[in-house]
């Protein structure tokens, strides 16, 4: 097999000029003299054979043949970085830290059962934990800012593992004026009501979940303000089933009577990220988190 001819640098170095939009900005992002930047390039078209950049006006712009070679250098630069960061891995052998990005309605109980069996081996292995809201975990992971990350959506381009359901119940205060109709309340009835929603903490393409096309709807920013909203009798809401226990049996919520669509259950899967070299702690605390899924959610009274 011939030895390649263009360097990872050199590839580093195009990606640079195009990323940041010209020679001279590739020279103060690499810190290198903006001659070199321009050799550097110039070598690469000379030792490939085709030309990567043509100037248009005072910018550089890919050629089609540029395009092409870009895109799939991008793939193997970003292989080559992976190559290092195992190697790094193994030589310290135990990750600094592991980031866990977790959906706010999956259960926290579980999570911290899981940390709390994770710390004694974790070797002074840092966990940073983040919370977020439907398409904020995804946006997190596909962002290279989780390691491991819990979310009840099923994620494209992703393989996750079941962890466990958490289930959703429609709730409002006892005196909310669903309540007074004493009967089985229909989608109808719902409708003319304000109805609580979280608000999704995705910023590129935030879901609507659960809403019923109410004539009122409020978008809080946490399931803990949505119980409180809803316990102080401000709407109704679908909450998870761990989280207002004690709001149920102190009487200040009550399940709504619905025919259809009283509980929701949501399957959460455990996601880790496909672009990183799992390390010992890493794995160690996914195993911890599937075996941790397992236990039983409280029950709650209807």
């Amino acid at each position: 097999m011939k030895a390649p001819r263009v360097t990872l640098e050199q590839w580093r170095t195009l990606q640079a000029v195009v990323d940041h939009g010209g020679f001279a900005q590739a020279a103060e992002a690499l810190h290198r003299s903006q001659s070199s930047i321009s050799y550097t390039v110039a070598r690469m078209q000379e030792q490939l054979g085709v030309p990567l950049l043509r100037i248009d006006g005072r910018k550089a712009a890919l050629t089609e043949a540029g395009t092409l070679l870009l895109r799939r250098s991008r793939q193997l630069v970003k292989q080559a970085s992976q190559l290092e960061e195992l190697a790094h891995h193994m030589e310290q052998g135990w990750e600094a830290e592991v980031r866990l990005v977790v959906d706010a309605a999956y259960q926290t109980q579980r999570v911290v059962s899981a940390l709390s069996t994770f710390m004694p081996q974790s070797r002074g292995c840092r966990v940073l934990l983040r919370e977020e809201v439907l398409s904020g975990v995804e946006e997190a992971l596909n962002e290279g800012e989780a390691d491991l990350a819990i979310s009840g959506l099923i994620l494209p381009n992703q393989l996750g593992t079941d962890l466990a359901n958490v289930q959703f119940i429609a709730v409002a205060h006892p005196d909310h004026p669903l309540h007074r109709l004493q009967r089985e309340l229909s989608y109808q009835d719902l409708e003319t009501q304000l109805q609580i929603v979280t608000r999704d903490s995705g910023r590129r393409q935030p879901r609507d979940v659960g809403w019923l096309g109410s004539e009122q709807r409020w978008t809080v920013g946490s399931l803990a303000t949505a119980t409180t909203f809803v316990s102080s009798g401000l709407g109704f809401a679908w909450l998870p089933q761990h989280m207002v226990g004690r709001e149920l049996a102190e009487g200040t919520l009550k399940p709504l009577p619905l025919t259809n669509g009283a509980r929701r259950e949501i399957r959460f899967f455990l996601y880790p990220n496909k672009d990183r070299q799992m390390g010992p702690a890493t794995r160690i605390l996914s195993e911890l988190l599937l075996r941790h899924a397992q236990s039983p959610e409280p029950a709650v009274s209807p």
